[in-house]
């Protein structure tokens, strides 16, 4: 039964559906899927085109948003809105620690998880279209792996697409993971160079750091090991409007004196252990890498083996002369699944999974190459985690596609520049701008 309520300015509805774990068995087990409709408090009464959203991640749920807030102001004035929790995500049969030993051990798990991509979610959203729409075809608007999911829908279904609105999430359709990380490690370096640029003081402050966890066992609250290689990866931050502001700030309340001596804050301890934990979307650290993987070649822990190509982000190495600490960006390594709890047990079911070779495609080039669905992308130029070169490519491979590039947002263009991106991709897609 669907419950609806209101926050100011919208009617919300919790939506429930089950869709098989297989879809290439549907008379199999099933899970279930939860999803939030949104509607415009004076527009709720009203017949409205569906807008469906596909969070960024994987792992992660969709936003939780309190009545209109960012781009949702902007989607709710001709849309109904439906907020997905992809599959393991949120409300959705949610993938952790906790839940994934009711598949059984690490070998049951991996398979499991390996329907966790982004072909099975588009196969979800094509099950439950016929009960959200009635059948028509709906809007839909991918943020980063959102993004990776629409590229798919046009792949496989683009018959369910009205038009498709893509956020700094315009995959390579062929690129193997160690593609991926070969161009990431660069760009990350440029994001670090920039932040000590804006920030020289930081500099030093992240070596003494650096040299303090190397010589010390640091336990967070919660039982989070803050190694080297965990605090470097602290530089995510980097990638999105305000987090060079935020990398500042951490690194300043770093240390306290005490009677034992300098030592870590209480504070920036448990500062870093909610930025490094993945207790809350630990799906990301466990398939992260399997989104790349479609050639039948293992993705192996592609971002660990290729960051041995770059010797400048080797904290040691840095400390043992004077070159700075490099921070890291959005890569998963094998060391996470020792360091976080929420990780530890998992750890099998991980090496599984990078050594999977049965991946099958997740894109149609030749299908996208005849694409009649409207499409707008934003293609953030300084893009800290997704390739800018790849995702020119696959713009000229689609169809139709019309991108904006722009440099005047980072990745998280959609939440910071709403409503001015959506309203500006929207225009795109129906040739108004």
């Amino acid at each position: 039964m669907s419950l609806s309520y209101r926050q100011p300015g919208v009617v919300l509805t919790d939506r429930h559906f089950t869709v098989p774990l297989d879809h290439a068995d549907p008379g199999g087990e099933t899970i279930e899927l939860y999803a939030r409709e949104v509607v415009a408090s004076e527009k709720a009464g009203q017949d409205l085109p569906w807008l469906l959203y596909l969070q960024g991640g994987p792992g992660f749920g969709a936003n939780r948003f309190v009545g209109r807030q960012a781009w949702l102001g902007r989607a709710l004035e001709e849309y109904r809105v439906l907020l997905l929790d992809q599959r393991g995500t949120g409300r959705s049969t949610p993938a952790t620690r906790q839940t994934l030993p009711l598949r059984g051990g690490p070998a049951e798990q991996a398979d499991h998880l390996a329907r966790f991509r982004a072909d099975s979610i588009v196969r979800d959203c094509e099950a439950i279209r016929p009960q959200v729409t009635g059948g028509a075809p709906w809007t839909v608007l991918g943020q980063s792996f959102g993004g990776f999911c629409t590229v798919t829908y046009l792949s496989l279904a683009p018959e369910g697409v009205d038009t498709a609105i893509v956020t700094g999430g315009l995959p390579s359709l062929h690129a193997h993971a160690d593609d991926v990380y070969r161009a990431a490690y660069p760009r990350v370096e440029r994001k670090v160079a920039a932040h000590y640029a804006r920030y020289p003081q930081d500099v030093e402050r992240a070596r003494r750091i650096a040299d303090h966890l190397l010589g010390h066992d640091v336990v967070l609250p919660g039982g989070y090991r803050l190694t080297v290689e965990a605090f470097q990866s602290l530089g995510l931050m980097l990638g999105t409007s305000d987090g060079s502001h935020r990398l500042h700030h951490l690194l300043e309340d770093a240390f306290v004196r005490t009677p034992a001596g300098h030592e870590l804050s209480d504070a920036f301890q448990e500062q870093a252990r909610a930025l490094l934990s993945f207790a809350g979307h630990p799906l990301y650290a466990l398939v992260h890498e399997a989104t790349y993987g479609q050639d039948s070649r293992p993705t192996a822990w592609a971002a660990e083996r290729v960051r041995a190509e770059f010797p400048q982000f080797d904290a040691a190495k840095a400390l043992a002369g004077d070159a700075p600490v490099l921070f890291t960006g959005e890569t998963i390594h094998p060391w996470m699944f020792d360091t976080d709890p929420a990780l530890r047990p998992l750890r099998e079911t991980a090496e599984l999974l990078a050594a999977r070779t049965d991946w099958g495609p997740l894109y149609d080039p030749a299908r996208l190459a005849v694409n009649e669905v409207p499409v707008a992308a934003a293609v953030y130029h300084d893009d800290m985690y997704v390739d800018t070169a790849h995702a020119l490519e696959t713009a000229a491979a689609i169809r139709g596609l019309r991108p904006w590039v722009t440099n005047e947002y980072e990745h998280d263009g959609l939440r910071v520049g709403a409503p001015h991106v959506l309203d500006r991709l929207l225009a795109l897609a129906r040739d108004e701008a």
